[in-house]
């Protein structure tokens, strides 16, 4: 996870959803803001969610056992969809919940100026960690929008924290919105739109990662670059006549297994043979460093 810069993302955003947190609180007591407190569970839950996200990277890296032959890389989907389950049972139900509460039982908020302020704190906060995110996926992302990142990449950390950021910094614009018109209008019931707001934008957030980190747990294929390099790794590889098929799965974001039938010339050995494996193998490894383990089967000519 440390090669693939998620480490750097998810320590940042930790570190700012800590602070962020305990600011939130403390303008929830002052201002006594349901748009304040859910925003206060919202940090909460992100602060669990990156020590999770800690925890997959660190499980993910165990040796291979006799169970689990090709290693725990998939521990990092696992808590990444994790994740997401916290995020909307946490975030976005109570959100919702105390959003209705509040609307149904309006009551006027105090101390709106520290409430203002402290969420402004929070934005600078949510801004640092976002731009970090950001630096660390532009590398990864390359010509994909930022849509298509979060879809395409095999990286679940950097589509969390990506998307948990943004949501944060948007939910933070939601709460300073209801705060605002609460204040201006004198009707206490903007505070509750807001945070029920929050919570829907929390719900939108959850579903889109669980879906996501559903299609990497059950298995996806190397990205389009990196299978491209490799059928024209295999196929120029001398003493091999044609690539027959050709399956990949990503073990982990950094691990792909890859699976090849290939007709090899039909003048070769059987050492002729392996020692042309063993040319494909390292040939596939020098395009795509990711890739492994490799498994290359002969096939019929005919």
């Amino acid at each position: 996870m440390a090669a693939s810069g998620g480490t750097r993302a998810i320590l940042t955003a930790l570190l700012a959803n800590t602070g962020i947190a305990v600011a939130k609180f403390l303008g929830f007591l002052v201002t006594r803001s349901s748009a304040m407190l859910a925003e206060s569970i919202h940090s909460v839950a992100d602060v669990s969610n990156q020590l999770l996200l800690l925890l997959g990277g660190r499980r993910s890296r165990r040796a291979p056992t006799a169970t689990h032959p090709f290693g725990f890389g998939r521990e990092r989907y696992f808590w990444s969809f994790v994740v997401a389950l916290v995020l909307f049972s946490v975030g976005a139900a109570f959100a919702v919940f105390e959003g209705i509460r509040k609307v149904r039982q309006p009551h006027h908020l105090e101390e709106v100026g520290w409430g203002v302020a402290i969420l402004v704190f929070a934005v600078l906060l949510e801004t640092w960690a976002l731009r970090t995110a950001v630096v660390v996926a532009i590398p990864e992302r390359g010509d994909l929008t930022w849509r298509e990142f979060v879809i395409r990449t095999r990286n679940p950390e950097l589509a969390v924290i990506l998307l948990e950021d943004a949501g944060a910094l948007l939910g933070l614009v939601i709460a300073l919105t209801a705060i605002g018109l609460s204040s201006a209008t004198g009707e206490p019931r903007w505070d509750g739109v807001g945070t029920i707001l929050i919570g829907i934008l929390l719900g939108a957030i959850a579903i889109v990662l669980a879906r996501e980190m559903k299609s990497l747990l059950v298995g996806e294929s190397a990205g389009e670059a990196d299978r491209s390099a490799i059928i024209e790794a295999i196929a120029t590889t001398p003493g091999v006549v044609s690539l027959v098929h050709l399956r990949t799965q990503h073990l982990g974001p950094d691990e792909i297994l890859v699976g090849a039938r290939v007709v090899f010339d039909p003048g070769l050995d059987v050492a002729g043979v392996t020692a042309t494996v063993d040319v494909v193998e390292e040939r596939v490894r020098q395009v795509v460093p990711s890739a492994g383990p490799i498994y290359v089967e002969p096939a019929d000519p005919t």
